[in-house]
């Protein structure tokens, strides 16, 4: 199969998200082969986790702004990922337990060796889209041949990227793309060192507020949003990632009932005007989906890994295909319990 029609077939769904700001920490703030045992909240008391949050994962905000892990006996330490990449990058280190992808971004670490499984899915949204702002000529897809534009490599924008450029008969070698992290890549838009960006959301719709044009967007090009953690965490401490999973839900269940807050939550932490949060929740995101991960994200990530292995970022399909056979522990959320929560 060429690598165009790969590109068509692969990239229905995107790849890895991505989000805002620099990495930081915030102390205080392959199916299971075996069930979970059963958790009682007193079985938390003293014990520890190390979770990320991202302005890409609403739920995520929730949680830490509720502060129900912490209310539930554990020792929360969150740590702020900026995109996919990030978020990949600390799990493998060991500084989370817990983080948050998007679903192709999971797929391409553990055919790495990162020992990652998803346990939940967060949300199905429509975050990323192509972004231009005023005199660089540029209006659509096909006026990017020869131009610099601005994307993170290994994420759900880049992704887009790549799958826009094909439905309008160009490759990624007619473009050149500058691997800057999300925010960056808005900054170069701005100082003109890009004359386009793949953008990711909240970054996206500050920027739209800003005078930015979402020149192309398809939201069947998105990904769901992939809740990972270390397959040593489930093996050591399922009681805890039980809790995790249990809180997301209760949280999914809360962000329904509350989107007004919700999108102020995510409006204190990402540094954004309320209106823009609001579309963000409104508009882009979609938390009424089946968060149990199983065979709907396998058939997407079959399609798109490849892919991988076309550009050189997994050495072997075999790689790929082992990683698909082992990705996804449906365990926690199969058994959810946002009532604990309550």
């Amino acid at each position: 199969m060429s690598r165009t029609s790969l590109i068509r077939t692969a990239l229905v769904a995107g790849a890895a998200a991505s989000a805002l700001l620099l990495s930081g920490c915030v102390a205080g703030e392959g199916q299971a082969a075996e069930p979970a045992p059963s958790t009682e909240s007193g079985s938390l008391e003293g014990q520890t986790l190390a979770i990320d949050f991202a302005t890409y994962n609403p739920l995520s905000l929730v949680i830490k702004d509720q502060g129900w892990l912490e209310d539930a006996g554990l020792e929360v330490t969150w740590v702020q990922s900026a995109g996919s990449n990030k978020a990949n990058e600390a799990l493998r280190a060991g500084a989370i337990e817990v983080g948050s992808t998007a679903g192709s971004a999971a797929l391409l670490a553990r055919s790495n060796t990162s020992p990652i499984q998803v346990i939940d899915l967060f949300s199905q949204p429509e975050w990323a889209a192509l972004v231009t702002v005023d005199g660089t000529g540029i209006s659509s897809v096909a006026d990017l041949k020869g131009k610099q534009v601005a994307a993170t490599k290994g994420t759900d924008p880049y992704f887009f990227l790549l799958q826009s450029l094909e439905a309008e008969g160009l490759q990624a070698s007619d473009i050149t793309v500058q691997n800057l992290q999300h925010a960056d890549g808005w900054a170069a838009l701005q100082n003109g060192s890009v004359q386009a960006w793949a953008g990711l959301d909240p970054i996206m719709a500050g920027a739209e507020e800003q005078g930015a044009s979402l020149f192309f967007r398809n939201v069947d090009f998105n990904s769901y949003g992939f809740l990972n953690a270390t397959e040593d965490f489930i093996q050591n401490k399922p009681e805890v990632a039980q809790a995790v999973v249990d809180a997301y839900e209760h949280a999914r269940q809360w962000a329904e009932e509350n989107p007004e807050e919700t999108a102020q939550i995510l409006a204190d932490v990402a540094g954004l005007d309320l209106a823009v949060a609001t579309k963000v929740i409104d508009e882009r995101t979609n938390l009424d989906i089946d968060h149990v991960p199983g065979d709907a994200q396998i058939a997407v990530l079959e399609k798109i890994g490849p892919i991988f292995v076309e550009l050189g970022d997994v050495a072997s399909q075999q790689q790929v295909d082992e990683a698909l056979a082992s990705i996804v522990n449906d365990t926690f959320a199969a058994k959810a319990d946002a009532s604990r929560f309550e």
